[in-house]
């Protein structure tokens, strides 16, 4: 696949800072445990389901303390209709615990001691970092792996690899890349049927070939 020019990397990165200048995460949260939680559940599953599973969390649960005590059984029947539940309601629990026991109840703001947290890897750390303190980090998930690759910004089979070749084509402002990314993703280079007719970055895909446009 033809890979993008360092000045169509440029031009990319100006249109889509233009098109997302304030772009946040979809998911509902009010604080850091809140946050944490809701990209833990995000794993493969849609920020929409997530948001409809943590408010009913939230009230069982409020706090780190509570769910560190939690029944994994009425986790489990909260947090069921999210994909891989069994594994999710073990890691939080297992999570809040070593946050209660580790950090004495409070969830560091820091990638490498966030990711020595259970079901917490680099993706979803980074995605809360970028989320709080507009880390200069990039997390890669279904929809920038894809718009990543239409866009000729990266060849890399695995996730990891295309984080790293993002990072090096735009090396700043990557917390707001990754957030119009996300969203430009999930709204118009979708998956099937990508709204190419509305694509503000139609010149610079490497794929628009393969795509039939109304």
């Amino acid at each position: 696949m033809q890979k993008a020019t360092k000045d169509e990397i440029q031009k990319i990165k100006e249109l889509f800072l233009k098109r997302y200048p304030d772009s946040k995460t979809e998911l509902k949260y009010e604080n850091i445990y809140q946050l944490l939680v809701a990209v833990m559940l995000s794993a493969q599953c849609t920020d929409k389901r997530v948001n409809l599973i943590t408010p009913a969390l939230f009230k069982k649960y409020p706090s780190i303390k509570e769910l560190a005590q939690a029944n994994i059984d009425e986790l489990k029947e909260l947090i069921k209709s999210c994909s891989f539940f069994n594994n999710k309601a073990k890691n939080l629990i297992a999570m809040a615990k070593r946050v209660q026991e580790e950090f004495k109840g409070e969830i560091p703001l820091d990638r490498d001691k966030l990711m020595t947290l259970a079901g917490v890897g680099q993706k979803t750390a980074n995605v809360v970092l970028i989320e709080l303190k507009e880390a200069n980090f990039m997390a890669v998930d279904t929809h920038v792996f894809r718009v990543s690759h239409r866009l000729g910004l990266s060849s890399a089979k695995s996730v990891k690899e295309t984080e790293k070749d993002l990072e090096r084509a735009f090396r700043d402002n990557l917390a707001k890349l990754h957030q119009a990314m996300v969203l430009f993703g999930r709204y118009i280079c979708t998956a099937k049927n990508p709204k190419c007719n509305k694509c503000f970055l139609r010149e610079f895909c490497k794929t628009k070939e393969s795509f039939k446009t109304k």
